[in-house]
């Protein structure tokens, strides 16, 4: 983002850009043409047109801009306008041309003044266009961001069956607008900044004025500020360098890719961090339920979300306990077992010659490899060999003798169960620890699948999310707050915002038919 400079600010200006080593315009044009290409070293993309002025005779003025990522209908239309002034007499005969080009003769985009060739050069890079003139120690810069980019898409990561079908892209700009699209408030803030030494990639800080706690927007601020480094290529950079914790299998910032979720997350008091070339925005604070949520538990019947909060909940569950359990149980604890079951059980591992820890860590390493080679392959064969595949080796793998059958249910089941969870990220999170409590169970059977849990209870409890709890509202506990956890009760009856991540708790006065639903409070809600 560049700011407008008042004329009485320039020298300011230009003393501060010679403090930092900034090479400043010159009134020589063809100086400062040679500095710019130099500085931007050369390329076939660079396109510099010459023009002149009917009024201004013996000043030239050139426009430079990059091909490829400047919108070509804003820049059509500039150098028509341009070329149409180009011809017409100028009444003002004390006018400059800096001054005529400035306030008259451009009429596309924003446009700000330059006294810099880093100022203009950067300017250059992020898709503007510039103009020097002549005998002018300030240059144009005009906002003409554009270029190829992908369109506005149904999200294909966070896919509902009722909801909104359009999903973040990869261009800031578009995201930002569709951010406003859906909240029109005067209170919405976009605080832009630069960060990458090399890419200089933009990031746009999102929240609502007065619902959003002060201190954590300045947080927020602090640690963007912080980050030094090189490139920022995707969010999930940013993710690691602002997260509380690095030393955690949970995920400490949510990442959504879409709009109506972002901007759920933003009237809640949460903080929105968008990434320039990137469809995944991150949300934070977050606690652990949020990620078991989705954006279609608002937009269905509240005992219908409940259902589902709760499938969900217990298919986390199963995806970091079942293998352990299976493990722990035939290992040790037989006794635990109907008769009928135990017998079916021992007859099929009576030609394994693995104990039940290996048989597990083999079927979940071999589901593991083929899950990521059906990501990896191209989308075409993809499904078709990890299904294939799946099935031709688990079938394959119980006649050869090396894994049970009841084996071959358990990690399946695991594995469907560990798709059901909304956030990837903790789903991956019930993955990794998985493996821990299978050695727990391995060694120690439920006693140490219970004090691994215990010690997992502990680690979720010292985690925070910007200094928010991340149990909250269960640690500590928020009565208030469980209306919308694992379960959803009726919009009538969700009456405030979250108490701990809104700073303002004014109802939200909802009204249904033309009439207030009665206080829920009074009714027991």
């Amino acid at each position: 983002m560049f700011k407008k400079q008042s004329a009485g600010n320039d020298k300011q200006a230009g003393d501060d850009q010679r403090q930092h080593g900034e090479q400043l315009l010159v009134p020589d044009l063809e100086q400062n043409m040679e500095r710019l290409e130099r500085f931007l070293g050369g390329g076939a993309d660079i396109v510099c047109r010459t023009l002149t002025h009917r009024s201004f005779p013996n000043q030239r003025y050139v426009l430079f801009y990059m091909d490829g990522i400047v919108d070509g209908t804003a820049i059509g239309t500039m150098l028509l306008g341009l070329l149409e002034d180009a011809n017409s007499q100028v009444k003002e005969e004390a006018d400059s041309l800096y001054t005529h080009l400035m306030e008259r003769s451009i009429a596309v985009g924003k446009i700000f003044p330059a006294t810099a060739i880093e100022e203009v050069g950067y300017a250059m890079l992020e898709g503007s266009s510039v103009i020097l003139v002549d005998g002018s120690l300030r240059a144009i810069i005009i906002d003409t961001t554009g270029g190829e980019g992908r369109s506005v898409e149904e999200p294909t990561s966070q896919t509902v069956v009722r909801g909104p079908k359009e999903g973040f892209t990869e261009n800031l700009r578009t995201n930002t607008a569709l951010v406003r699209r859906i909240i029109k408030s005067p209170k919405l803030r976009f605080d832009y900044k630069i960060v990458g030494r090399e890419t200089r990639t933009n990031i746009a800080v999102i929240y609502l004025q007065g619902i959003a706690q002060d201190d954590v927007v300045k947080e927020v601020h602090r640690r963007i500020k912080q980050i030094e480094i090189d490139a920022i290529l995707e969010s999930g950079y940013i993710e690691e360098f602002i997260q509380d914790k690095a030393f955690t299998p949970f995920p400490l910032i949510q990442n959504t890719e879409r709009p109506d979720t972002a901007c759920a997350s933003i009237l809640e008091g949460q903080v929105v961090i968008m990434v320039s070339g990137t469809p995944f925005v991150l949300i934070t604070p977050v606690t652990f339920v949020k990620f078991f949520q989705s954006s279609e538990d608002y937009y269905q019947r509240y005992d219908i979300s409940t259902f589902l909060r709760l499938i969900r909940m217990t298919s986390f569950f199963i995806s970091m306990l079942l293998p352990s359990l299976y493990i722990a149980i035939t290992t040790f604890h037989q006794e635990m077992l109907p008769t009928s079951l135990l017998i079916s059980l021992a007859a099929q591992r009576e030609g394994v010659p693995f104990p039940a820890l290996v048989e597990a860590f083999l079927m979940e390493i071999t589901f593991e490899i083929l899950r990521e080679a059906g990501v990896r392959m191209p989308r075409i064969i993809g499904p078709a060999i990890s299904i294939v595949g799946a099935l031709v080796l688990g079938q394959a793998a119980v006649q050869a003798g090396l894994v049970s059958a009841a084996m071959v249910i358990v990690v399946s089941f695991t594995a469907i169960a560990s798709f059901v969870i909304p956030a990837v990220n903790m789903g991956i999170a019930a993955r990794l620890i998985r493996f821990v409590l299978m050695i727990l169970a391995g060694s120690f059977g439920l006693f140490g699948i219970m004090s691994g849990l215990m010690v997992l209870l502990a680690h979720l409890c010292g985690l925070r999310s910007f200094g928010k709890p991340y149990l909250l509202p269960f640690s500590p506990l928020i009565v208030s707050n469980l209306k919308d956890t694992f379960i959803r009760v009726p919009w009538w009856a969700m009456r405030k915002r979250p108490i701990g991540m809104a700073s303002n708790q004014i109802p939200n006065q909802n009204r249904i038919g033309g009439g207030k639903r009665p206080d829920p409070d009074q009714e027991g809600a």
